[in-house]
């Protein structure tokens, strides 16, 4: 089993992963964002990204402080001063949300933020439970999953048609 809350498996991973791991320790992404409990999830952790694919970085913001958080990223020289952030504050499941999105290098990176712990928002949820289905059900799965992204479909719902669940977001996370 992967500790996805650590880093360490990308290094022993496929060329992308490693190519990730590489970026993300040139500008310490981790070592910056370290009092907000980052953690990578996404496609890319459990190899079905594509080209495109984001480096998704989840972390535990308290929303009443975002400023602080804003400010922390912007001292913290986390992202470089010639680089275009598109910063939202969105509403998701009810629950309040910050989303940064820009390039370092050639991956396209978001931060997400929510007032809970990294592993109890669904980004992580879904990650782990999309783990133990693709190693469930093996390499002719994955690369199924991987031939609906590249067809444009996200990656929940390419596990829903796959899987014929009815409401992919909410199935997954009974796994």
């Amino acid at each position: 089993m992967i500790d996805f809350t650590k880093l360490d498996y990308l290094k022993s991973g496929n060329e992308r992963q490693k190519r990730a791991y590489e970026v993300l320790q040139k500008y310490q992404v981790f070592e910056k964002l370290k009092s907000y409990s980052p953690v990578l999830a996404g496609t890319i952790p459990l190899e079905i990204d594509i080209e495109g694919s984001d480096l998704d970085i989840i972390c535990e913001v308290d929303l009443e402080f975002r400023e602080d958080f804003l400010d922390d990223i912007s001292f913290s020289r986390l992202i470089p001063s010639d680089v275009d952030v598109k910063v939202e504050n969105v509403i998701i499941n009810e629950e309040k949300s910050i989303v940064l999105n820009f390039m370092l290098e050639e991956f396209p990176i978001e931060i997400f933020g929510q007032n809970r712990s990294p592993v109890q928002q669904n980004a992580y949820r879904h990650m782990m439970a999309e783990y133990r289905i693709l190693q469930e059900k093996g390499e002719d799965f994955k690369h199924r999953i991987i031939e609906l992204k590249r067809q444009g479909i996200k990656t929940e719902p390419a596990f829903g048609l796959l899987m014929e669940l009815k409401n992919p977001y909410e199935d997954l996370l009974k796994f």
